[in-house]
């Protein structure tokens, strides 16, 4: 992009000077042209009426007549000439010989300019020539007399130079409005830049597009739904993922203009507006579409202008939850079996150095039947890999926390129909298992039981433990989010098995009592898979 050789102020400068200039110039043009077209038309008009007069005048039609008056048309033309303020007052026969004139030495001598035969044949006339007087505007009116014969004519000229002084003046005028109107303009023109670049906060329009332009990339290329909504609660701002969520909804794809509570009935941006207050990761459902929602007011100037919404797909979240909390069990429990195995290494090291081969001996089998057991009761009753695997993974974490961890499986555990299905039962078994390891740690007897059922479909886990049990007051609590006794940060397993569970379509019961430990009952329907598949 070309950077801008000229600021906001000189544009706006220049713009307003130039349209000041264009608008008198045509005003100009157009006022001159109105001012000719008026001061000719009255020159006209007021020639007609004089000729008119001196035309009805009996001192021109005596004079005309008789040879005796007509040294009175000279003396009265002069007067009326005089008093109506024109160049000449002409009274001719019907030879076009004056009987006046402002120059008597002129009277007797045929009328000059070619203009006046269309007046002795008795038509009015109208014509700008020039004669011995100069340019002027001239009419002529013809003279009647008592048997309406024509005895002669009247011409009145009066001089074109009053139209251009008139003319020169308007001008005059003209030029100094203008210049007056530039430099208005101009100090106009600086007050609207500045006032402009204040609105702006001193952003040039180049900074505020490549803005822009950075502010739609980043909008459109966040995974989360974005919606802004302006004062009058109409939307103003969509993103893609925002789109995304909406037709997924069964929502209009063209939201913009829209206001919010037509669009979504249940957006609660107006009362965040009306709050001032953001309500932060809350739940909301979109025609069956669960997301997780922040809303947030904008506030310009201590007043709110408008709200902005951010949300995601819930059902994104939890996976992605899930996938962290499998993650994580998975990781703990192999840490645990390895941090185990280096212990079980260092015994044999020392037991080798020490050449002590007799406890040696008995300490290898020992373990090696203690993990043959285990291998074999596990693996033998539970099918899926996955899950054996992360079971005996929580018997070394026991091990390694020094709790007893046994594990009874009444039943075979055939593999699920859906792999789904092993995830959330290690959500379940891990979170269900790590509580009941870390009731029993400060307990003298450190002991955990975890019993497997299964029977026509129906899956069942009960997991008992020492520890010091669960208050009747406190046992509610105990799956809200966040919710926890041991500091922050805290709170989130159970919460995630009763979502588990919730997916599985289980339940869980909890038996507690105060200084007697606690157990906690899992059902979940579990199909099996098909030998085929």
């Amino acid at each position: 992009m070309k950077k801008n050789k000229l600021n906001l102020s000189t544009i706006i400068i220049l713009f307003v000077c130039v349209v000041v200039l264009v608008s008198l110039v045509i005003t100009d043009l157009l006022i001159s042209r109105t001012i000719n077209d008026s001061i000719e038309t009255n020159i006209e008009e007021k020639a007609k009426i004089v000729s008119r007069t001196v035309a009805h005048s009996t001192i021109v039609k005596s004079g005309l007549e008789n040879k005796e008056n007509e040294d009175r048309i000279q003396e009265y033309a002069m007067d009326i000439q005089e008093s109506a303020e024109v160049l000449f007052v002409v009274v001719m026969d019907m030879e076009g010989i004056r009987k006046s004139h402002p120059e008597p030495e002129r009277i007797g001598r045929h009328f000059v300019g070619g203009d006046e035969k269309d007046v002795l044949k008795g038509k009015e006339s109208l014509s700008i020539s020039k004669g011995t007087l100069g340019k002027s505007v001239r009419a002529f009116s013809p003279v009647y007399n008592e048997e309406n014969e024509q005895i002669g004519a009247v011409a009145v000229g009066i001089s074109l130079n009053s139209v251009e002084e008139a003319l020169k003046q308007s001008h005059s005028n003209i030029l100094l409005g203008s210049a007056i109107g530039i430099f208005v303009g101009i100090i106009g023109a600086v007050i609207i830049a500045r006032y402009i670049k204040k609105i702006l906060f001193g952003l040039e329009p180049i900074a505020i597009s490549k803005i822009l332009e950075e502010r739609n990339t980043m909008l459109q290329s966040v995974h989360e739904g974005v919606v802004a909504v302006n004062k009058d609660t109409t939307i103003s701002l969509v993103n893609k993922s925002a789109l995304k969520i909406f037709n997924k909804a069964g929502l209009s794809s063209d939201p913009i203009g829209i206001p919010i509570k037509e669009y979504m009935t249940h957006s609660r941006l107006e009362r965040v507006m009306g709050t001032g207050k953001p309500e932060l990761d809350e739940e909301q459902t979109i025609n069956g579409i669960s997301i997780l929602v922040n809303r947030v007011p904008l506030i310009v100037n201590d007043e709110v202008v408008g709200a902005i919404s951010t949300f995601r797909d819930k059902t994104e979240v939890n996976q992605l939850a899930e996938q962290l909390t499998g993650v994580q069990t998975y990781a703990e429990a192999l840490r645990a079996q390895s941090h185990e195995f280096m212990n079980k290494l260092h015994v044999i090291m020392g037991l080798i150095k020490m050449k002590d081969y007799r406890h040696l001996d008995r300490y290898v089998k020992e373990l090696v039947s203690l993990r043959v057991d285990e291998v074999s009761m596990v693996t033998s009753k539970v099918k899926d890999p996955a899950l054996a695997g992360f079971i005996m993974g929580k018997l070394s974490y026991a091990r390694e926390k020094n709790v007893s961890l046994t594990i009874e499986c009444h039943d075979f555990i055939p593999e699920p129909e859906d792999s789904d299905v092993t995830h959330e039962l290690i959500t379940v078994i891990g979170n269900l298992l790590d509580n009941s390891i870390e009731a029993t740690l400060d307990r003298y007897e450190k002991e955990v039981l975890m019993e497997l059922f299964y029977e026509e479909g129906q899956f069942e886990m009960i997991v008992t433990d020492t520890g010091l049990g669960i208050p009747d007051d406190r046992v509610a609590d105990l799956f809200t989010k966040g919710f926890s006794s041991k500091g922050e940060g805290r709170g989130y397993g159970l919460f995630l098995v009763k979502e588990s569970l919730g997916k599985l379509n289980g339940n869980l019961h909890v038996e507690s009592k105060v200084g007697s430990g606690t157990t906690m009952i899992v059902q979940a329907p579990y199909k099996e898979r098909k030998k085929n598949d």
